[in-house]
Order: structure tokens, then sequence, then C-alpha cells
């Protein structure tokens, strides 16, 4: 297989065979052949991110993801970010996100800032 940017679709299907072969064979990742598969991977992540981006989720669904995941509640979140009120407000999305209560759900709900301040 010749490497080059890939720019078809038939390209990108006939790259994502050659990949599945090579995890079928067990490429070793040190090989030549294994340096090979990580240049084709690298080539169809490009292609993917130009014909197939993924757009970033909604603050405030994520916040209220996290706050699931970890078994918390709107209450959790009083004292630290503001009333119940204003926590409500911001969650039911009548508020907007400031830069500050970003900082803090970032570091209490682990959220990337990216997706917050997004």
């Amino acid at each position: 297989m010749e490497l080059r940017p890939v720019k078809t679709k038939k390209q990108y299907n006939e790259y994502l065979q050659w990949v599945d072969e090579q995890f079928d064979k067990k490429v070793q990742p040190n090989s030549p052949e294994g340096e090979k598969l990580q240049v084709v991977l690298i080539l169809i992540k490009d292609y993917e991110d130009k014909h197939f981006p993924v757009p970033m989720p909604d603050p405030v669904e994520v916040i209220k993801l996290k706050m699931l995941e970890k078994g918390m509640r709107s209450k959790d979140l009083v004292g630290k970010i503001g009333s119940k009120g204003h926590i409500s407000a911001i969650l039911s999305k009548r508020k907007s996100l400031t830069l500050q209560t970003a900082r803090i759900l970032h570091k209490e709900l682990g959220i990337p800032a990216e997706v917050l301040l997004g």
C-alpha cells in the first residue's frame, strides 16, 4: 500500500479495511508494519476530522450528566456556585455560565473547560 493523504470515501474505506487486516494479524507497534499502521491511523483521523466533525456538547447537558454520574443534586452545588434559584436558572438555561461558575464546575465535576466555555 502506498501511503498518501486520504481524499476520497473509497480510499478512506480501503484504509479502514487495511487497518482491520493489520489488527487481525496482531502487528507489533514497534515493527515496520506497526509504524506504517500508526501512519495510516493518523491519515484516517485527519480525514475523519475534516469530513465527520464531532460537535461540542451542550454545556448544561454535560453538567446534568456529570451530576447524575456523581449522584449529585442541585443542592450539592448551593454555596459553591450560588443559591438554589441561581443553580436552577443555570440548569434550565435561563442564565448563562460565567467564567467563575465554569471554573467551579470544572473543578467540582471534572468537565473540560472547553466544553463549559464552548
